[in-house]
């Protein structure tokens, strides 16, 4: 893509910070479908080998970024003041912290991913700040998340919180990401928040499904995993789900700001295609 910058060079000691450089990650190919530069060779192979499978690959992560950014404004402009990002991915612009407080400079945010690439890049990012910090955890272990002791001494669980599950949920089996939903929901109180994008086969899944789920055994997580729109309603049931409800990521409040009334688009979206699928739900 020529508008993707020059990869930078590796970190100057990868190895030496827990990071394998031959093993591709997927938070580094993400960051590749953004245009980013902290990625590795072998990175930017799986990610060029998806291109040429799906094309729209990194139009989707792009989709999916911006819905991320829409979404924080929403509920740090309604009054949420504290955020998790689980599987947060590498640093960007627009990070969930950065986009909270403009609303309001009191916004707390915890970052947590078990990928040493992020955590290296995201201390880095927060050294000199007070806006966030970052824990390492798995999202395929709930509990080690929400019991740690530098989130519980940061993050009040007795007040509203809004836990963001963004492009994580697809890169878990069907029995960890229904044990990490569930986990959540008992984990926070009344009034928070659940966000959720979630890889979307389509209504007719294409042929490529299969291919797509190869390319991506070889990365860290393992595997990559579609869903419908059923199962992802699952994950919500009993909330007051936001509207315009389960929709194609790039469908959700698309050009407005949250006191804007007229945020529907004005082209339709073909909402069967293949995609990425987001919700935010109130935990009741």
């Amino acid at each position: 893509m020529d508008d993707r910058k020059a990869p930078s060079a590796a970190p100057r000691d990868p190895v030496a910070l827990g990071i394998d450089p031959d093993i591709p990650s997927v938070a580094r190919i993400y960051d590749y479908y953004l245009g980013g530069k902290e990625n590795f060779p072998c990175d930017r192979a799986k990610a060029e080998e998806m291109i040429r499978l799906v094309p729209e690959a990194p139009v989707a992560a792009r989709n999916n970024r911006a819905f991320l950014g829409r979404v924080v404004h929403t509920l740090a402009t309604e009054g949420v003041r504290q955020f998790i990002d689980i599987g947060a991915g590498l640093p960007t612009q627009e990070n969930v912290h950065q986009i909270a407080r403009r609303v309001d400079p009191a916004v707390r945010t915890v970052y947590v991913d078990f990928d040493p690439a992020v955590l290296v890049h995201a201390r880095a990012l927060l050294t000199a700040e007070d806006e966030a910090i970052v824990v390492e955890g798995d999202a395929r272990h709930p509990a080690g998340i929400f019991e740690n002791p530098e989130l519980r001494a940061y993050i009040d669980l007795k007040r509203p919180v809004a836990v963001l599950l963004v492009a994580l949920t697809h890169f878990l089996s069907d029995e960890q990401a229904d044990a990490l939903v569930g986990y959540v929901r008992r984990a926070v109180p009344s009034g928070s928040y659940l966000v959720v994008t979630q890889l979307f086969p389509g209504d007719d899944p294409p042929e490529y499904v299969e291919e797509a789920a190869a390319i991506y055994s070889g990365t860290n997580t393992g595997a990559v995993v579609g869903r419908g729109r059923a199962h992802i309603a699952s994950w919500f049931e009993g909330m007051k789900v936001l509207e315009p409800g389960i929709v194609r990521v790039e469908s959700w409040r698309p050009r407005s700001r949250v006191d804007d009334p007229a945020w529907r688009m004005d082209t339709e979206i073909d909402e069967g295609a293949p995609g990425i699928l987001g919700a935010v739900g109130r935990i009741p």
